[in-house]
């Protein structure tokens, strides 16, 4: 007989979340005016806002915090990390940030400084951040992602690629110095926690490397793209995690991580390069905008969790169960017939809204209408990657109206069990079963000016 599947670890401590009901969430969901950021975190039963900084810490990070060295320069928990950092990505230069987005605001302040008019930064679908950080700026994230990327029905190993002809285009089109870097997201998030291949990373590289362009990975979720590699491109079957991530960043010029993803940390970041006029460039950023260059933003315990958590997250058994949970939540929600991004994503199922939704006018956002009506079924809260998400155009003020409406369910590490994806998928189905009845969703009463995701104000039409 086959033994069945179990998780690769045991629980030692757990924390009590609260039930609700629908009245409540009904009253609660109201008052946070339509925008599940603004719920606090015991009005949620099960949280799939985020994977970010949400994951369950090993034994063995919580006994390096106990070994954090707090030193102000030269601090030991330093260059534990860098060393970490140097064995698996191969990086020779590091300066830790506080979390990615931090990180990214220090790499494009030494790119681009403070005004980036007339560049461009080209890359498969950017994460928020990352095109917030661009568009701050006041230059333009353009997304190069494949076209089977935008079809939830289609079955692509590797949704994450970027178009190579689309690419090239956009180096045609503009001079080189007005193209600081391209970015490659491992695993795409914006399109549904897609991966790479390592066959897409080397072509990219190759043709930015005769352009003259710098290439760096968006890495929060790179040990996750290892895994697919591993697991659907021909070549690598019998490689471990450790190599495929080796190769991975030996066809790049750096990086910036949220470590709160792949290190399996509550906070974090950091810029890793073998580029030494980078990191001299960034070393002014960092200290002015994070802190001296071996603290940057994070404290040394921290620093100590983090370089464990980045060799564990390379292991094969902890990704095996973290994406195989993702991959039956998936499958319980196919069996009910609800319409996801296909094959599913590392971190996250990405629901179809518009499929779901069809009812629902696109001015309306669809996939916001769709994580308010799980939230109240539920108290499963969900994040919107969709309209609001995709925010207005930096020149005509008009809502961008993406190809994609998604609903996405992001999946802690060691954080719930097979029961929780159980609930979330009977709540959705509850709502599925009803979806001919939601015909209206919401707009706008105040947004902030760029990433307005985060703090907007809607009321229910």
């Amino acid at each position: 007989m086959k033994l069945p599947y179990a998780e690769p670890f045991r629980i030692k401590t757990v924390e009590p979340i609260r039930t609700s009901t629908k009245d409540e969430r009904m009253k609660w969901i109201k008052d946070a005016k339509y925008n599940l950021f603004n719920l606090k975190s015991e009005q949620v039963f099960v949280d799939v806002l985020t994977d970010s900084g949400t994951g369950s810490m090993s034994s063995s990070q919580w006994a390096e915090i106990m070994l954090g060295d707090e030193s102000y320069a030269g601090a030991s928990s330093f260059y534990k990390l860098k060393g970490t950092i140097s064995e698996l990505l191969g990086m020779e230069y590091f300066l830790p940030a506080h979390q990615g987005r931090a990180a990214e605001n220090v790499l494009f302040s030494a790119l681009m400084g403070n005004e980036g008019q007339g560049m461009v930064v080209p890359g498969n679908s950017h994460f928020d951040t990352t095109k917030g950080h661009i568009e701050f700026r006041k230059a333009k994230a353009l997304d190069c992602t494949i076209d089977e990327a935008f079809d939830t029905t289609i079955f692509h190993p590797f949704k994450g690629n970027i178009d190579l002809s689309k690419l090239e285009k956009v180096f045609k089109d503009h001079p080189k110095e007005k193209i600081p870097v391209c970015i490659i997201t491992v695993t795409c998030n914006s399109s549904g926690g897609q991966p790479v291949s390592m066959q897409n990373i080397k072509e990219v590289s190759e043709l930015c490397r005769k352009y003259g362009i710098m290439v760096f990975f968006d890495a929060a979720r790179f040990a996750e793209n290892a895994y697919f590699i591993r697991e659907r491109e021909e070549g690598y079957g019998d490689k471990t995690i450790k190599q495929i991530v080796k190769e991975m960043f030996s066809y790049v010029d750096g990086c910036t991580m949220s470590s709160k993803k792949d290190g399996v940390v509550n906070i974090g970041g950091f810029i890793a390069t073998n580029r030494k006029d980078i990191y001299e460039k960034a070393s002014v950023f960092n200290i002015v905008f994070e802190g001296f260059l071996t603290y940057g933003g994070m404290a040394g315990r921290d620093m100590g969790a983090l370089s464990v958590g980045l060799r564990e997250s390379t292991e094969y058994d902890f990704l095996d169960q973290r994406i195989g949970q993702v991959a039956y939540l998936g499958h319980k929600l196919k069996e009910y017939g609800v319409p996801v991004q296909e094959p599913f994503g590392g971190h996250a199922i990405f629901v179809d809204a518009k499929r779901f939704l069809p009812k629902v006018p696109k001015e309306e956002f669809i996939a916001q209408t769709l994580a308010v009506e799980l939230y109240i079924e539920g108290g499963v809260r969900g994040v919107e990657i969709g309209t609001l998400l995709a925010d207005r155009d930096p020149e005509t003020r008009e809502n961008r109206y993406p190809e994609l409406e998604l609903l996405r369910l992001a999946i802690g590490r060691r954080l719930y069990t097979d029961n929780h994806m159980n609930y979330i998928a009977a709540a959705l189905k509850n709502v599925y079963d009803r979806r001919d009845q939601i015909t209206r969703g919401f707009k706008i009463i105040r947004e902030a000016y760029i990433m307005r995701h985060f703090t907007v104000e809607l009321e229910r039409l």
